[in-house]
């Protein structure tokens, strides 16, 4: 896909972003809730899939950065928010100050992303895996003994204010941002680091670079993600920010398949899609659900939808 094509695309999504947003008001509740989850289930895994599938590293630290930028934007909300724009602000200045808790949120997710990367993505394959999957851990430990922000039991009453708009129009700037990134000559970088990094090296590309500045676009994206999901339930519980969590959004990007966007987006709405319809047999659920990933791992060994990955400019 061009750039020309990239931005109509995102035009056309953020129109959709409008009109989800203006009629979710008339929408059922759980048919919202559901709409909410895939959006930001499409947000984690599309940003992860600049690392895992385009740059060619494998990180399971992804939750942590939910977690950085859901407590980050929960905190901009809930504290500074009182004193910024008041206890009761207009609904304009409400959603512009929620913005600017997601920009924040977002933003320390990136610093996060820095602080674990430069010094770690020297390091690759199961060695990289490693690093982040302890920093996920340590960031869920953190949270649950950080008594200001709820400690163990979570932090609750965050102010509702997620909603279809927000949630999509991350959304597809989180796919655009990728999309256009990995067709750029600069995103050349990431794809060349994927393929074989040391004939990159050779070439004369600062590959440490690429893979730190894709961890860092990815975090703020996984950060952003954290933010509208707080918003939305009105809480959060460090526990939702675990191993299993990162582990779900790496089986959406290998199911949809590594460096495959439009087939990461299509993972990440069926499983969402799988786990409703599977809530009625919630205690057979996990056999169901781990049955449905080797059938689609067997049928589907290269991803949901095969599309042959190019770079253009």
């Amino acid at each position: 896909m061009n750039f020309a094509g990239a931005r109509r695309w995102l035009f056309a999504a953020l129109a959709v972003s409008v009109v989800l947003g203006l009629f979710q008001p008339r929408m059922d509740l759980y048919f919202a809730d559901v709409l909410t989850r895939i959006g930001v289930a499409i947000i984690l895994a599309v940003s992860l899939n600049l690392i895992n599938g385009y740059t060619g590293q494998f990180s399971l630290g992804h939750a942590g950065f939910m977690a950085v930028g859901a407590y980050t934007a929960a905190a901009v909300t809930m504290f500074a928010g009182p004193k910024v724009v008041g206890d009761n602000p207009p609904a304009m200045i409400a959603q512009a100050w929620f913005l600017v808790a997601l920009l924040l949120g977002g933003g320390a997710a990136a610093v996060a992303g820095v602080l674990v990367g430069a010094p770690s993505l020297r390091l690759r394959g199961d060695y990289l895996a490693i690093v982040t999957l302890g920093f996920g851990q340590i960031i869920s430990v953190i949270f649950r003994n950080v008594e200001s922000l709820g400690g163990a039991l979570g932090l609750n009453g965050i102010p509702a204010r997620t909603n279809l708009f927000w949630v999509f129009a991350a959304a597809a700037l989180a796919v655009y941002v990728v999309t256009a990134l990995v067709n750029s000559t600069y995103g050349r970088g990431f794809l060349a680091t994927s393929d074989d990094e040391v004939a990159a090296q050779a070439m004369g590309i600062n590959t440490t670079r690429c893979k730190i500045a894709a961890f860092v676009i990815s975090a703020f994206f996984a950060g952003i993600a954290g933010g509208l999901s707080g918003h939305f339930t009105l809480t959060i519980d460090p526990k939702g920010f675990d191993f299993n969590r990162s582990i779900e959004i790496v089986v959406i990007v290998i199911l949809g398949g590594m460096g495959n966007t439009p087939g990461v987006i299509a993972a990440a709405v069926l499983l969402t899609l799988s786990n409703e319809f599977l809530r009625p047999l919630q205690a057979y659920r996990p056999l169901l659900y781990a049955l449905l990933l080797i059938v689609l791992m067997l049928a589907r060994p290269q991803g949901l939808l095969n599309w042959k990955r190019t770079a253009k400019t």
